[in-house]
């Protein structure tokens, strides 16, 4: 009687136990049960807390990035500095390596290094690009060209010939169309298939194919007069991207919160600070509908060494201080939402997103 009650007890164990376990696997958070298909993955360049929280305040302490439900930091010094530049700052996010300041795509010994927009390619997964400057400025340069100097506008477009990138919009027109060397680029983009779009309404047109948005000179203008183009063209892109069903890699940045930040001006920080979270609303709006894709947000560096020393919510007459016009070497914030979103929580280099992506991704090199 004894061994039969206690065999009886041990089969209500195990079931419990495994009861339980199915509970568990069945219940636990989205990001934890499977990898993603797509990634994007949004630079505010030059932007810390200080910045991210003047938005906050202005915006009645709310943005929308805090839907995100990991957060983390990031290590933002260069191969040959402590403080970076977006050169080497946006080549370790792109391509996992340390490298020196100004340079674009390559480790410190000039090695073109890949980066994880063109292996994603190279697996077949649709990829763009959207940015608030130049497409040939030195964070979109990072994920496309490799050149020893940021400055090298005219190579860096020409860089955008040798790659299968879908989608690229954002300023920059004169570096593919009025060059020294009397190439046009849109003329040898168009023999590649690519639509090319001259303004925001030609770029929202576009549903389907590869996509040139061209739309500025030369680099775009601030908030307000750019008006929603970043937002806008975030949505147009992911739109056209998302008819890839083996996936998606898109690179986005709020530009302009560094230069705003270079100028200590806190509005014009504001300004651009709230323009990027609208377009990490339209991002994590698509990622929560879709299911199967991870949003990640950081900054290359920040710019500034911003801090805030009093303010009133729902108001953008902060009082702040800066300690540089230059940029800073403190750490900057991660946050990340989606399948794989618990990669990015804690302290990490800035070099180890590529790695993670590329993982996440089941990407072979």
């Amino acid at each position: 009687m004894i061994i039969t009650n206690y065999i009886i007890q041990m089969k209500n164990s195990i079931f419990i136990t495994s009861v339980c376990l199915l509970f568990c696997l069945t219940f636990q958070p989205l990001s934890a049960q499977k990898n993603p298909k797509n990634v994007i993955f949004l630079i505010g360049d030059g932007m810390g807390i200080a910045q991210v929280y003047a938005g906050m305040v202005a915006n009645g302490n709310h943005l929308e990035l805090e839907r995100c439900t990991y957060s983390g930091f990031s290590k933002t010094y260069s191969s040959n500095k402590f403080t970076t530049d977006s050169g080497a700052g946006g080549t370790a996010l792109a391509c996992g390596v340390k490298t020196k300041n100004g340079m674009i795509g390559m480790n410190p010994d000039s090695v073109a290094v890949q980066s994880i927009l063109e292996l994603a390619s190279k697996n077949n997964l649709s990829t763009g690009i959207v940015v608030a400057c130049a497409v040939t400025h030195a964070t979109p340069a990072s994920y496309i060209a490799h050149q020893v100097n940021r400055d090298m506008y005219e190579e860096i477009a020409t860089d955008y010939l040798k790659t299968n990138i879908d989608v690229f919009i954002g300023g920059g027109r004169k570096y593919f169309e009025d060059r020294t060397d009397n190439r046009n680029l849109t003329n040898e983009l168009k023999a590649k298939n690519y639509q090319i779009a001259y303004t925001l309404k030609d770029v929202k047109a576009v549903k389907i194919g590869k996509l040139a948005g061209l739309l500025y000179d030369d680099q775009n203008p601030g908030i307000p007069e750019r008006g929603t183009m970043l937002p806008d063209a975030t949505e147009a892109s992911i739109n056209i991207l998302s008819n890839n069903k083996k996936g998606f890699f898109l690179m986005v940045e709020g530009s302009q919160i560094d230069w705003a930040a270079h100028d200590n001006n806190t509005q014009q920080i504001i300004k651009e600070m709230l323009d990027f979270d609208q377009t990490i609303g339209k991002a994590l709006d698509f990622a929560k509908k879709d299911g199967n894709t991870l949003v990640i947000i950081t900054a290359d560096h920040e710019t500034g060494g911003m801090t805030i020393l009093d303010g009133k919510f729902g108001s953008d007459m902060l009082k702040a201080a800066f300690t540089t016009k230059s940029h800073s070497g403190v750490p900057v914030p991660v946050f990340a939402y989606g399948p794989g979103a618990e990669n990015f929580s804690g302290f990490m280099e800035n070099i180890s997103f590529k790695g993670k992506i590329e993982k996440l991704l089941k990407l072979k090199k």
